[in-house]
């Protein structure tokens, strides 16, 4: 008896100094790091969120965008920041599902270097052409496609992000050539088209939406399963087996205590049920969405394994 109390008794202080800990978070401002350049959908996603968290929680959420790589720069370095947190990172599907079946030597790993917290967000892609183009439709493009085998080009965000394999995946299913042209992100991509650099793009809704809008992009059809905008077809009815959706999510290094992420998870979901910021991600094209930090897992590795899948498929190989 006298030792169980002892061991009770050593036990006390750490239940009170956890306690304590996820009480006084966050008694700094949060760092939240955008793996993505500026002008696209996870810059604009992560200031959203960024914004709402601050409001709720009392201290700044600063966007940290740190570009490049389909966004390994910025994902490589929330893995390596203290697990404190006070550092996230706005994931999605390139850095945490895609390149890791690629064969690169990532220097993280999305399932032992993370503690998911939610996803935030989902959104398809929209596949976008200069209004030039003779395609005003998918049937047209891939017609069009076939006749000039390896001369249109689509731009993307980077090699092997979620719009580089939505390319791919036209190739795989519709047997033809489309030439891929990484940039640095979905805002220069956009740029790219609108200045004929590029045939076309499977860009976010933040970086298209408004282009079509005054006439200087032509949208074409979403890439989710079903219609994500009542105007426009998705890939799926044109080409069986197409599906292609971008998501965001907020992670926390590997090692945050759990109290935290519980913490993080609450605020989370209280900012997605928030009328005003749900209408806000409904404005860039993508349906506002929370889980668990166990569903959140479950979903990062189930979407590692798809896209492991269509890589293996298209013979894609790192650069």
């Amino acid at each position: 008896m006298k030792a169980a109390l002892y061991l009770i008794c050593l036990a006390l202080p750490l239940v009170t100094a956890q306690s304590a800990t996820a009480q006084a978070y966050p008694a700094k401002p949060i760092r939240l790091i955008s793996p993505y350049p500026p002008g696209g959908g996870t810059d604009a996603t992560a200031r959203i969120i960024g914004q709402a968290l601050a409001e709720q929680m009392g201290q700044q959420v600063v966007v940290d965008s740190r570009g490049g790589a389909s966004g390994r720069i910025g994902t490589e370095l929330a893995a390596k920041s203290l697990p404190d947190g006070y550092t996230l990172v706005l994931g999605n599907v390139a850095p945490l599902a895609i390149l890791p079946g690629s064969g690169l030597k990532l220097a993280y790993d999305p399932v032992r270097d993370f503690s998911p917290i939610s996803l935030i967000a989902t959104s398809d892609y929209v596949l976008t052409v200069h209004p030039s183009l003779p395609a005003t439709s998918v049937k047209q493009l891939i017609a069009l496609a076939k006749s000039k085998p390896g001369e249109l080009t689509y731009a993307s965000s980077g090699i092997l992000g979620g719009p580089h394999l939505a390319g791919e995946l036209i190739n795989l299913l519709a047997k033809v050539k489309l030439v891929h042209v990484p940039y640095k992100g979905n805002g220069p991509a956009a740029i790219a088209i609108m200045t004929g650099e590029a045939t076309m793009m499977f860009g976010s809704g933040p970086s298209i939406v408004p282009h079509t809008k005054t006439g200087k992009l032509r949208a074409l059809a979403t890439t989710g399963k079903k219609r994500s905008m009542r105007e426009l077809p998705a890939m799926n009815e044109l080409l069986p087996g197409y599906e292609v959706t971008q998501w965001y999510g907020i992670l926390a290094p590997a090692g945050t205590p759990r109290e935290i992420i519980d913490r993080l998870q609450r605020e989370i979901v209280k900012a997605i049920a928030n009328p005003r910021v749900a209408q806000l991600f409904t404005n860039l094209g993508t349906d506002p969405v929370t889980n668990t930090p166990e569903e959140f897992l479950s979903f990062i590795r189930s979407e590692a394994d798809k896209w492991g899948k269509v890589i293996r498929a298209a013979n894609i190989r790192a650069e």
